[in-house]
């Protein structure tokens, strides 16, 4: 029963290995904007070195930050990548007319975007350390559960985001590319949450992501990290994910039930 089910995950993700090998106009994005905010950030962090008279390395405080959210974004568009595909190509029915479950599809989904976003990860790290002296060996520990929460916040909303195309048929994809930008002032990538109005900080304070960033930027400033703040984002994030998961079962049982994965069509499922 185990054997099986893996075999049906590592199918769907065998499906985004062969779509990425045969196709290098899919491979260049993994890269190409992830090594342009490198570049930008990293050269405005130099800068902001050599004129600013605080003391502080803004390297780590701007451009570490600027990858850890672009490791963000990776995750969850790698998540929406792997569904959209089957999505554009308009194969729903060919896939939920095999064995594979709800659960095994959004696994594949999920290991897929685990392998491009640690690939980009590398990538993006290699650059930052060789152009730039980033490493995050200057985060210290923090590191680990920062990353943890960045990729289970960013795997949560991937699966939210298929869950609203599943619902609102390919016009909706519009609404999902720019969640990661929609997100960044409230979670306080390059600024304190403090600084900002009352009603956004209260959305902050339940966005997993911005308990990472407040604590890293403490760090960097010379501030312990709190520790217990980055078990409520873990916390947070894991109940996001919880969330997303019942959210796609729901909308996944609905299609079925109404006939909506048959009449999915390139424009609306209405």
């Amino acid at each position: 029963m185990i054997a099986s089910r893996v075999r049906r995950v590592s199918a769907v993700v065998l499906r985004q290995a062969y779509l990425l090998r045969g196709s290098p106009a899919r491979i260049l994005p993994l890269f190409a904007w992830v090594a342009i905010d490198v570049v930008l950030w990293g050269f405005i962090s130099r800068y902001l070195n050599q004129v600013a008279a605080s003391g502080l390395d803004f390297v780590p405080m701007l451009l570490g930050a600027v990858l850890l959210w672009d490791f963000f974004s990776r995750v969850m568009h790698g998540v929406t990548m792997a569904f959209f595909e089957d999505v554009w190509s308009r194969n729903f029915l060919n896939v939920f007319a095999t064995p594979i479950t709800t659960g095994e599809y959004v696994s594949g989904l999920v290991v897929s975007s685990v392998l491009t976003s640690t690939l980009g990860l590398a990538v993006m790290l290699g650059l930052a350390t060789a152009a730039f002296g980033l490493s995050f060996v200057a985060y210290g520990l923090a590191i680990v559960p920062a990353l943890l929460i960045l990729f289970m916040f960013g795997i949560a909303l991937g699966i939210l985001g298929c869950a609203i195309v599943l619902r609102l048929g390919p016009a909706a994809e519009w609404l999902i590319w720019p969640i990661p930008a929609v997100l960044s002032p409230f979670v306080g990538v390059f600024y304190p949450i403090a600084t900002l109005p009352r009603w956004m900080q209260a959305v902050s304070w339940l966005l997993a992501p911005s308990y990472v960033f407040e604590q890293l930027r403490a760090l960097t400033a010379g501030r312990p990290v709190a520790w217990t703040a980055l078990g409520q984002g873990a916390l947070l994030a894991a109940g996001t994910i919880v969330l997303a998961g019942w959210a796609f079962v729901r909308v996944y049982r609905y299609a079925v039930r109404t006939g909506l994965l048959a009449r999915y069509s390139a424009e609306t499922v209405s």
